[in-house]
């Protein structure tokens, strides 16, 4: 009974130090992983008999067994790289993906994202990643759950009118004012101070010069009468004609800044409420704001503001370090699509693997604390991607305790074996 016990005990050593070298060599063979988390084999021992002896009842111990698997979540080590859709994360956060048609969240720390034929951002196996989705109305993220991430990639994105108009300027306080009885004419230089052109464009894209002009009023101090012209798509002049009257005035206190006390001064302005381009667009009107003074210093321009853009295609699209998607356009505008959202487990290690650097939560990892990159989740780093955090040098050294642990039940066996054929040599 004794030997025979002694003889069970090291084929459990065998069997535990087997199951430990597969661990060894399964985070041997993902050194190269991305986002590969390591495992160690955690033992416990044997306790199942009692002996009697003449000082009492003895335990005696039968073996040992294999009592956890354990997930290192250490940080790995980031690789940088040339592609833009590469993210890595630095915390304790996952990114979370679905398969198509799939409501199941699966998680993930590697981040070799891509996007496919339908624009969607997707890992190499093709599992769709997740985010809250910005509204294009208010550029505000979309209240809800995650979303799969969608960049539309094909067509162009219409064209915005141009509906407001603002101006900083600077109008020359000892500029000679010019005689109430010269008529405007945006054709005569003599008939106005300053002119500023600014593009704008209507509600099919199409782009248009309105030319404002700025004239020092002869009569009233610290007061300017402004006009506006145009063309339209024909070449027919908009605005104000030779002789018209001023379109509005803009008046400054004696020390040069817009007089507040004046109600709509310098702002509400409004360009032609019915503005017709005459090529087909909805007539719309431009609201013109003065961020004006006037020093005694040249009239200029110092910035010049309008809301509206021509049509695009989509040329590029980026992740930033926030984790916010921003698709651009051939026309210069940028676009928030989404920002990539993060989960955190309270016990990570009680996630399920399931392959392709994926995990499932469980019962034993808790329900994760999912929102945006930050502090709590983990830092998202573009352009990155997260190594395995597995260290070779440390894995040889646990090679070769566990090979020698392998020898020295081997050996348990093979004296059992000597000792049972002594045991049988008895009997000749």
């Amino acid at each position: 009974m004794g030997i025979s016990s002694a003889l069970y005990s090291g084929v459990s050593g065998l069997n535990t130090n087997s199951q430990a070298m597969s661990v060894i060599g399964n985070n041997l063979a993902n050194t190269n992983t991305l986002g590969f988390k390591g495992s160690r084999t955690i033992f416990s021992d044997l306790l199942s008999s009692t002996v009697f002896g003449s000082g009492g009842a003895s335990q005696v111990g039968r073996g040992v067994g294999m009592s956890k698997v354990d997930s290192i979540f250490s940080q790995g080590t980031f690789e940088s790289t040339e592609t833009d859709t590469d993210l890595a994360i630095e915390g304790d956060g996952f990114f979370m993906l679905k398969e198509l048609g799939n409501n199941t969240s699966f998680y993930s720390r590697a981040g070799a994202f891509r996007f496919d034929e339908d624009g969607y951002l997707v890992n190499p196996e093709g599992l769709r990643v997740q985010g809250k989705s910005f509204d294009p109305a208010t550029n505000e993220l979309v209240a809800g759950d995650p979303t799969d991430i969608v960049v539309e990639s094909v067509g162009l994105i219409p064209g915005k009118v141009t509906d407001t108009l603002t101006l900083n300027s600077n109008l020359d306080a000892s500029t000679i004012a010019i005689p109430a009885a010269t008529a405007f004419d945006p054709a005569n230089t003599t008939t106005y101070n300053y002119a500023a052109s600014t593009q704008t464009y209507d509600t099919l894209g199409n782009p248009h010069i309105v030319t404002t002009y700025f004239r020092k009023d002869a009569v009233a101090a610290n007061t300017w009468n402004w006009f506006w012209s145009a063309e339209d798509s024909a070449g027919v002049a908009l605005g104000n004609a030779a002789g018209s009257a001023a379109a509005g005035q803009i008046e400054f206190t004696a020390d040069g800044l817009l007089d507040t006390t004046i109600v709509g001064n310098g702002s509400g302005a409004i360009i032609a409420a019915d503005l017709d381009w005459d090529n087909g667009s909805t007539l719309t009107g431009i609201t013109v704001n003065f961020d004006t003074t006037q020093f005694n210093n040249v009239s200029k321009v110092i910035s010049q503001d309008q809301n509206g853009y021509s049509s695009g295609n989509l040329t590029n699209v980026t992740i930033n370090n926030e984790g916010i998607i921003i698709a651009s356009y051939s026309n210069g505008e940028q676009t928030q699509i989404a920002n990539i959202t993060l989960a955190k487990f309270t016990n990570p290690n009680g996630l399920n693997l399931v392959g392709s650097n994926l995990f499932l939560a469980s019962d034993q990892s808790g329900v994760p604390r999912v929102g945006l990159p930050g502090p709590e989740l983990g830092k998202v780093f573009t352009n990155s991607l997260e190594q395995s955090n597995v260290d070779m040098g440390k894995e040889f050294v646990n090679m070769i305790t566990i090979q020698r642990g392998f020898q020295a039940n081997s050996k348990i066996i093979t004296t059992v074996d000597e000792l049972l054929g002594e045991l049988i040599n008895l009997k000749r």
